[in-house]
């Protein structure tokens, strides 16, 4: 039976994670998934037949770090998904900017290399909007991230010039649809859709995610969701084994809120053959391509 490593952290205790669930399925295709701490210096991959980047919801304390660890798990004998090269430009939200230049249809951004907080107060003007969000560019579990009217900026402002002095940051309006109707997900599995949910915020808050109290339902999505999905994973630097889309809609139409495919939550909860799916992606060798064609050839 062959050996793959679900990469996490050290412990899930305040966390909800459903990647047990692929356990079974994976066996049936014969293979073995075990969780290792992504910062445990003592695993040899080379044991490892594949990893699997899965939660590690804690790498955004030090990508450096985590992106050496990743760059050693590629250069073993396993398989690392999704690869090196798509984290690498997935790792920073600056990758928006990519797809935007693509067509894409982002939230509106503002980029900042360290904070000017006196830059901000005419940008509840530009957009017209009576909240922004800032947040990282590098973040994960919507840690760092602040929801501020012009009066709440006043009073955060030197916290907020603190935080982010020497850090990237985005600024954005905040879309107030995210509270009253939420924020849908798609998942891909190579080129695959799987399903779709739709996260709601709990009461006074705006934070989608179950950690936060974020609810959660299985949806269909429309047709412009799929198709607007699929153009955006077509812009990413490789194929790759897993994607979580995220999207709001806007005035304008549908947003893109994250294109997700380091560690995303994949909900194999809410759909109950999503993790046989998944399963049978990766069994199959889950994309093509140079590493894909390795793997296949090895393993097989």
């Amino acid at each position: 039976m062959k050996r793959c490593a679900f990469l996490s952290m050290a412990s899930l205790e305040k966390f909800v994670c459903y990647d047990a669930l692929l356990h079974a399925p994976l066996k049936r295709y014969g293979w073995h998934a075990e969780t290792v701490d992504w910062r445990d210096n003592s695993i040899d991959w080379n044991q490892f037949d594949a990893v699997i980047i899965r939660s590690c919801w804690d790498y955004q304390n030090n990508p450096a770090q985590f992106l050496a660890v990743l760059a050693t798990i590629e250069n073993s004998r396993a398989n690392l998904a999704n690869s090196l090269e798509v984290v690498r430009w997935n790792l920073s939200k600056i990758y928006l900017r990519d797809l935007e230049a693509k067509g894409i249809p982002i939230v509106p951004t503002e980029w900042f290399h360290g904070l000017d907080v006196a830059a901000l107060p005419p940008l509840f003007t530009h957009w017209q909007t009576p909240e922004i969000i800032i947040k990282p560019v590098i973040s994960a579990c919507a840690d760092d991230t602040f929801r501020l009217t012009p009066t709440a900026l006043t009073q955060q402002a030197k916290t907020l010039a603190t935080l982010f002095q020497e850090r990237d940051c985005m600024v954005q309006p905040f879309i107030p649809v995210i509270v009253t109707e939420g924020e849908y997900s798609l998942f891909f599995f190579g080129d695959e859709y799987s399903h779709t949910i739709l996260k709601t915020p709990k009461s006074g808050d705006f934070r989608v995610q179950e950690e936060h109290g974020g609810q959660l339902q299985s949806v269909e999505p429309e047709a412009i969701l799929l198709e607007l999905s699929r153009a955006a994973l077509a812009a990413i630097p490789e194929p790759t084994l897993y994607a979580r889309v995220d999207w709001v809609r806007t005035d304008n139409g549908f947003a893109l809120m994250e294109l997700e495919l380091i560690e995303p939550s994949l909900y194999f909860n809410m759909d109950a053959a999503s993790a046989e799916r998944f399963a049978r992606v990766f069994a199959a060798g889950y994309f093509r391509g140079s590493k894909a064609l390795r793997f296949v050839s090895a393993h097989t």
